[in-house]
């Protein structure tokens, strides 16, 4: 399977949210298209998941260039997305004569049901909790930059916040399988431990997840969620598409900052409940039009 992002996070090549990774130094120009073209490709994903993946069809380059358009990408960069997305062995091209239809590969097809699955079932349902946290120890030489992050990508994808260096937590014991596959994985696990226990008595367990979890970070980028979607009222089938895609595509990165705590570990009057209740909603006011206007733009092409 190629490089994989982890599913529904940030493609390669993009910022992860809410991360200090270092920026190698380049010129701002280049920055810029860099950016850009992340951010192209990040879009592209969430067309393909949200409008592509369901259909289970091939789509033409017209499509795909004119639903990136409507979110204000470049043509220009809308078919440099599409080729870096089939050289990650997301997408495959059918060439038609002159024209170009592209097709989810089975790799690409399971990153989007795995990233559809997760997004769609965010903060749905609390979590109950027995008071039991799961700590893994790992070591990763200093020198395995790239391992690390590797790392950290996929334990804070499952949930686990870094209390320290090399210390991990969860307040869900079920996580440990899930644990185990990523440090097996990463050829990690015969030099991990971990534990299952309780809380001792100093100290307290809400400052585990302050420590473990920038919680005010998050809550700033719920409030913004909320601030950004509430008001929205888009009338057009196209308005609509482009107000679904944008919706889907902010909340996608919450799965990947919030772990989803017990309520007994949450700031009081944590804003994630809200914005779970305005995605979930909002979603499904403007599905319809949404994929009305994708289908007239499918008859079209």
């Amino acid at each position: 399977m190629p490089g994989s992002p982890v599913p529904g996070s940030p493609v390669p090549g993009s910022a992860v949210p809410g991360s200090a990774l270092p920026v190698s130094p380049a010129p701002a120009l280049s920055r810029r298209r860099e950016l850009a073209g992340a951010s192209a490709r990040a879009l592209l994903m969430t067309v393909l998941g949200e409008y592509v993946l369901p259909r289970g069809e091939p789509v033409w380059t017209a499509v795909l260039v004119r639903a990136l358009g409507l979110l204000g990408v470049a043509e220009k960069s809308a078919r440099q997305a599409l080729l870096r997305s089939s050289a990650e062995g997301w997408l495959r091209p059918e060439r038609h004569g002159r024209r170009v239809r592209w097709e989810l590969t089975g790799p690409g097809r399971q990153l989007l049901t795995d990233g559809a699955q997760r997004i769609y079932s965010f903060g749905r349902q609390p979590r109950d909790w027995d008071g039991r946290w799961l700590l893994l120890l790992i070591s990763v030489p200093d020198a395995k930059r790239e391992l690390r992050h590797r790392l950290r990508t996929r334990l804070a994808w499952a949930g686990f916040g870094a209390l320290a260096a090399g210390v991990w937590v969860s307040p869900d014991p079920a996580r440990e399988a899930e644990a185990r596959d990523i440090l097996t994985g990463l050829g990690l696990a015969g030099g991990a431990l971990s534990f299952l226990g309780g809380y001792g008595s100093v100290g307290s367990p809400e400052a585990v997840a302050r420590q473990a979890w920038d919680l005010d970070a998050v809550g700033a980028l719920y409030q913004a969620f909320i601030d950004g979607f509430a008001g929205l009222d888009p009338q057009t089938g196209a308005d609509q598409l482009v107000a679904q895609t944008r919706l889907v595509h902010a909340w996608r990165r919450f799965p990947f900052l919030d772990p989803q705590l017990p309520a007994e570990l949450l700031p009081a009057g944590w804003p994630g409940t809200a914005a779970a209740r305005l995605f979930h909603s909002r979603h499904a006011d403007w599905d319809s039009g949404a994929r009305a206007h994708w289908e007239s733009m499918l008859a079209e092409s």
